[in-house]
């Protein structure tokens, strides 16, 4: 039996960048709590609310990566490293709540749309832009590894986009009143975030199902192993993926009997690692005629 163990999630190595984030929008949040209460200015306050959801966010992607570096208990084989995937649906299905109240909020208000003060919501805007620029710098790395990253970087784009239609959409009020800015580029905010929350779900949901990697083809790794000098057979292969940045793969190999089996064990977990990006892999080698009677699984 042979083990192969790979370095670690990707959340992982950008846990630094993600705290930043994190800590960058919460104290934007409180000031602008603050500046909402002491001038009774309620664009201040409903401010905060929506960056409060990146706040969440962030903080969730943020504890799932510290949990999961910690050495689980005995009975957790795996560690935590799934509660970055969670994070990541969560996540998902709260900017998927966020783009629906937008939504809805924007077609309310299309039937009386408020009175919306034009510089109070520049300056809101500009200062929610620049805490945004600097998150989605930091995250723009680890969003191409990890879901988890990239849920909360879709919040931190979601934000941005949201301030920079503030900022076009405070200037269009100064310019001309008009009314109607606030629920178009309202709408137009929720349109585009919908999707992409819908997405960062079903990458989360296909990873807690184990279905095997987007682009993998398990029979064809199955055909490549069994080609390999010394395999005979390959049999009840599986391939999923832990958590972002890590598959994993257990299998039986029937090994040539001229063939020692730790080469040709060598040669498979090689394959798998330098072909497939598999590092965390358990294959069991077997000799002719020693295969179990082992129960046979739908290929993931």
């Amino acid at each position: 039996m042979g083990h192969d163990h790979g370095p670690g999630s990707a959340g992982s190595r950008h846990r630094g960048p993600l705290a930043i984030a994190f800590f960058l929008t919460l104290g934007y949040t409180a000031a602008e709590v603050v500046g909402g209460v002491v001038f009774d200015s309620l664009a201040l306050l409903s401010d905060a609310a929506h960056m409060g959801t990146d706040v969440i966010g962030l903080g969730m992607a943020l504890a799932a990566i510290t949990l999961a570096r910690r050495e689980g208990p005995r009975r957790r084989t795996y560690g935590t490293y799934r509660l970055e995937v969670l994070a990541a649906l969560a996540n998902g299905l709260l900017l998927f709540g966020v783009a629906v109240y937008v939504l809805v909020e924007a077609a309310l208000r299309w039937g009386a749309p408020p009175e919306v003060p034009g510089l109070p919501l520049l300056l809101v805007a500009a200062g929610g832009l620049a805490v945004n620029l600097v998150s989605f710098r930091l995250l723009a790395s680890g969003a191409k590894e990890s879901l988890n990253l990239k849920a909360a970087y879709l919040e931190v784009l979601g934000d941005l986009l949201g301030s920079v239609a503030v900022l076009v959409g405070a200037g269009l009020i100064l310019l001309t009143g008009w009314r109607y800015v606030d629920p178009v580029l309202g709408a137009g905010i929720g349109l585009f975030i919908l999707p992409r929350a819908a997405r960062v779900m079903g990458q989360a949901l296909r990873i807690l199902m184990e279905t095997a990697p987007p682009g993998l083809d398990v029979a064809a790794v199955e055909a490549d192993i069994a080609a390999l000098p010394g395999v005979v057979e390959v049999h009840d292969l599986h391939i999923w993926t832990l958590t972002s940045g890590m598959d994993a793969a257990s299998g039986h190999v029937v090994a040539d009997p001229g063939h020692r089996p730790t080469d040709v064990l060598e040669g498979v977990l090689d394959r798998l690692d330098e072909e497939y990006g598999i590092t965390h892999a358990t294959i069991q080698v077997e000799e002719p005629g020693q295969r179990r009677d082992v129960p046979r699984h739908p290929t993931h």
